[in-house]
């Protein structure tokens, strides 16, 4: 059914999207203004952006209802939106989780000449760091009675699910997307029985790839809509055009959201919003079967993904992570790091098409 919409009924759809999409971040901003729901970012160079509301991701979910209510017959639709909808609720758990302070951390700068071992980073003369880790904590006194260090602020850190839960969580995502039986192959092959492992798999590292790096004013929500604005090019290129339908909607909803969200942002969104983009992306790529392209369309945030678990596996060490705080932290500016983002993701995207024009 949704090969048979027309290039008006795309607009449409898109358009409907779009508004809808600005109209609830607008009222979902002033209610949670009202509320006083806001971040606390634990990041030193962002800290002038206390106060801005967070759990954004909610004008997702009334957008994606809305959108649900009107194409509900599209079972290809139905289906991503439904992902989104599932995806969006586990995210608003963690973010309501994250209202609940679960402790104060000290913000320690050097200030000897000399370069200082801290747990597990080597901090540089004047550089500020977060006393987070159990190592650190043990350390930070004495430090501070040697003169070497400074406290020179404090950031609450919120209440998080342990890990296994969040796992759990986005595996019980990955299975409620296999269950539906939309995704009956992958890359072309039928897997079988092995198809619902993949198809988990792959849920899981959209979600935490989306969720990771949203951290910067219009970083996550320019990148995916970048990338699912590709797709609809990618299918109409190579006339699959059923492809188009799910990516409009995870465009329209990004560009109305980035209205506000870009720099400097009136509103954050959150696990909610992350883990509405994280699911319906991954859900888009599945049902869609383009999964060499969507990954590669994807590819800044799971290059940032892998760079995170090297430093968590002591391989490679971040005085901040992910990357782009790191970049911060070392002087790049916010616009630049996530115009750089945007920028190299289109590059990624004009890659993959030309790629399949010419060698697939």
């Amino acid at each position: 059914m949704c090969g048979k919409m027309i290039s008006s009924d795309l607009l449409i759809l898109f358009l409907i999207t779009f508004f809808a999409s600005v109209l609830f971040t607008w009222y979902v901003r002033k209610i949670l203004n009202q509320a006083k729901i806001s971040d606390s970012p634990i990041v030193s160079e962002h800290r002038h952006k206390k106060g801005t509301p967070t759990m954004g991701g909610i004008a997702f979910l009334f957008t994606i209802s809305l959108i649900i209510s009107l194409y509900y017959q599209n079972t290809q639709i139905l289906i991503v939106s439904f992902i989104m909808l599932a995806g969006g609720i586990a995210g608003m758990v963690d973010d309501l989780m994250g209202l609940k302070i679960k402790e104060i951390q000290k913000i320690v700068v050097n200030v000897s000449n000399e370069v200082i071992p801290f747990g597990r980073l080597d901090v540089e003369p004047n550089e500020e760091v977060r006393v987070a880790t159990p190592e650190a904590k043990k350390e930070v006194d004495a430090l501070v009675r040697d003169g070497k260090f400074e406290v020179v602020g404090e950031v609450p850190i919120k209440t998080e699910p342990k890990e296994l839960e969040k796992i759990v969580c986005q595996i019980v995502l990955g299975l409620f997307l296999g269950l539906t039986g939309a995704v009956t192959t992958i890359g072309g092959f039928d897997l079988g029985i092995f198809t619902i492992p993949v198809v988990i798999i792959a849920v899981l590292g959209c979600i935490n790839s989306v969720n990771l790096i949203d951290g910067m004013d219009g970083l996550a929500a320019g990148i995916v809509a970048i990338a699912s604005l590709a797709c609809c090019v990618y299918g109409y290129l190579f006339g699959q055009f059923s492809i188009i339908p799910p990516f409009l909607i995870l465009a329209a909803l990004c560009l109305g959201f980035l209205i506000f969200n870009k720099h400097p942002a009136s509103i954050f969104m959150g696990d909610t919003g992350s883990f509405v983009l994280g699911t319906g992306y991954a859900a888009a790529v599945l049902v869609c079967d383009i999964p060499y392209f969507g990954v590669l369309a994807l590819g800044v945030p799971i290059v940032s993904v892998i760079v995170s678990l090297l430093h968590r596996a002591h391989i490679i060490k971040l005085p901040v992570e992910p990357l782009h705080h790191t970049l911060n932290h070392y002087g790049m500016s916010e616009r630049k790091i996530v115009f750089s983002y945007w920028i190299i993701t289109v590059v990624l995207c004009i890659i993959g098409i030309l790629a399949k024009m010419y060698i697939f």
